[in-house]
C-alpha cells in the first residue's frame, strides 16, 4: 500500500465517522473528506481510472459544500 492509499484510508474513514456524529465535530468530517480528495485525484490519474477521476470532482464539490 502506498502513501496515497494510506491517506485515502485515514482521511476517508475519519471523515465518515465524524460526519455521522451529531455534535460540533461533524463539520470536521467534511474537512477530512476534502483533505482526502487530492489523494483520490492523484491515485485515479496515475491508474488511468478516468471514471473515478471525474467522480472525484463531484465528491470534492460535495465535501466543500459541507465545509461551507
Amino acid at each position: 500500500m502506498d502513501f496515497a492509499q494510506i491517506c485515502i484510508a485515514v482521511f476517508g474513514t475519519t471523515a465518515i465517522y465524524l460526519v455521522s456524529r451529531r455534535d460540533h465535530l461533524q463539520r470536521w468530517g467534511y474537512i477530512f473528506g476534502l483533505c482526502s480528495q487530492p489523494f483520490w485525484f492523484y491515485t485515479s490519474w496515475e491508474a488511468h481510472q478516468w471514471g473515478i477521476f471525474a467522480l472525484s470532482f463531484w465528491y470534492a464539490f460535495s465535501w466543500a459544500n459541507g465545509v461551507l
